[in-house]
C-alpha cells in the first residue's frame, strides 16, 4: 500500500503542531519521551549511531526537535544539506 503523498505535511507545517510542549532543543530524557518512552540505552544508541543528528555541549547531548521529526519521517520533505536553522 503506497501512502498518498498529499497526506504529508511539510516541515514548516508540522513543526508548530507536533511536540508543542517540548523546547526547540531537547535533552536525552525528552528525546526518549518523544519517541514513545524508549529506554535511555536505546536513545543513546540512536545518537551514537548518528541515526538522529545531534550535538554535544560538554558531556550533554542536545537534539534539535526538528531532527527527531526527520528521524520519524513525519514529512516527505528532506531538509537541505546545509539545514542549520530551525523554522519559526
Amino acid at each position: 500500500m503506497n501512502p498518498n503523498p498529499q497526506m504529508y505535511l511539510s516541515l514548516q507545517e508540522a513543526y508548530p503542531l507536533l511536540f508543542q510542549s517540548y523546547p526547540d532543543v531537547v535533552d536525552i530524557t525528552q528525546m526518549c519521551e518523544m519517541l514513545g518512552g524508549i529506554s535511555f540505552k536505546t536513545g543513546y544508541k540512536l545518537l551514537k549511531e548518528n541515526k538522529i543528528e545531534h550535538f554535544k555541549i560538554g558531556r550533554s547531548y542536545k537534539i534539535p526537535k526538528i531532527n527527531i521529526m526527520i528521524y520519524l519521517h513525519l514529512s516527505n520533505i528532506q531538509p537541505p544539506l546545509n539545514f542549520n536553522a530551525l523554522p519559526h
